[in-house]
């Protein structure tokens, strides 16, 4: 259940003449989807207010960027992946932030047909047009999704056709035989019959340190950090154990223009495939299979340690 302790101090500040302060927190996603319910639901759930934090929610621009708010400040607590230290190792510079709590242990991509079917094996992308998520990791992702199903990717017609929404857009004008999106959007195509869900990539690649947590290291000293991380364990407690239907009220604000049922379907898929594992650590396991993933699509050229990019959550230092 969503917490309540902060409406009760609030009712009992009110009775008593006091104001109730909140200490703002920046949180800056690299995506908006469903697929970062736990964290979403850590805002629209009520585990931050809880917590005595006032949370700012943003999503990264190319102006904009993760990177350059948490290096000044202005922004707290980001969503990324492991892969996104990489690219700064690969040429031996080191990063300004660490990833201290995973968000997704799986791929969270659909893919998506113009036709329902029950039967689909991935061989049946080769020769066809394939609007695949250019962006680094997703693409990663697809390659090995692809190779793990004894598909080579250079037998797929794959089109970048730009970022997330211009990818959707082309998709329901009629371009590709399929497309590689995040949930709700192949719900909400679903729902207008306008494309179907044939696969989960997360299936096809198994258990993998897919999105996390990141923070500055100084960040993580703070007392806003402890506190931000019991809200994060009781959001993953709530998206794990409440119905999904239940998770799609509670986040409605954060995906307007999404009907109620499409935003469902979405979470209930995420909870049955086993994205949101309770356990908020990131594993060396999984982070291994992240390693594998990225040196098979030839984006990084070496294991880059894991006590290099991991860091233990701030309520356990």
């Amino acid at each position: 259940m969503p917490p309540c302790k902060r409406q009760d101090q609030r009712e009992h500040a009110k009775r008593h003449g006091e104001e109730l302060v909140l200490t703002p927190i920046h949180i800056m996603v690299s995506r908006h989807s469903a697929f970062y319910s736990p964290l979403i639901a850590a805002i629209s759930a009520g585990f931050l207010e809880q917590e005595g934090l006032d949370a700012a929610y943003s999503i990264m621009t190319p102006n904009n960027t993760l990177a350059a708010g948490l290096a000044d400040g202005t922004v707290h607590v980001g969503q990324s992946a492991v892969s996104s230290s990489w690219s700064a190792m690969e040429s031996g510079q080191s990063n300004a932030f660490v990833h201290f709590a995973q968000i997704n242990e799986r791929d969270g991509f659909f893919l998506v047909g113009r036709q329902p079917d029950p039967k689909f094996a991935w061989g049946k992308l080769a020769g066809r047009e394939v609007l695949v998520d250019h962006f680094g990791q997703p693409l990663a992702m697809f390659k090995y999704a692809a190779h793990r199903m004894g598909l080579d990717y250079a037998e797929i017609n794959a089109v970048d056709a730009g970022d997330v929404h211009q990818i959707e857009r082309a998709f329901c004008e009629g371009r590709g035989d399929f497309v590689h999106l995040q949930g709700p959007a192949p719900q909400q195509m679903e729902q207008a019959g306008m494309g179907y869900v044939v696969a989960l990539v997360g299936e096809a690649i198994g258990p993998v340190a897919f999105s996390s947590l990141v923070a500055t290291r100084d960040w993580l000293e703070t007392d806003a950090a402890v506190a931000f991380m019991r809200a994060y364990r009781g959001a993953r407690d709530y998206v794990n154990q409440s119905m999904a239907s239940v998770i799609a009220e509670s986040e409605a604000g954060f995906f307007k223009g999404v009907d109620h049922e499409s935003l469902t379907r979405a979470i209930a898929l995420y909870q049955k495939l086993g994205c949101w594992n309770p356990d908020v650590h990131i594993s060396e396991r999984h982070y291994d299979a992240a390693l594998d993933v990225f040196l098979h699509s030839g984006v990084i050229t070496k294991r880059h340690p894991f006590a290099d990019v991991v860091v233990p959550p701030p309520d356990e230092r």
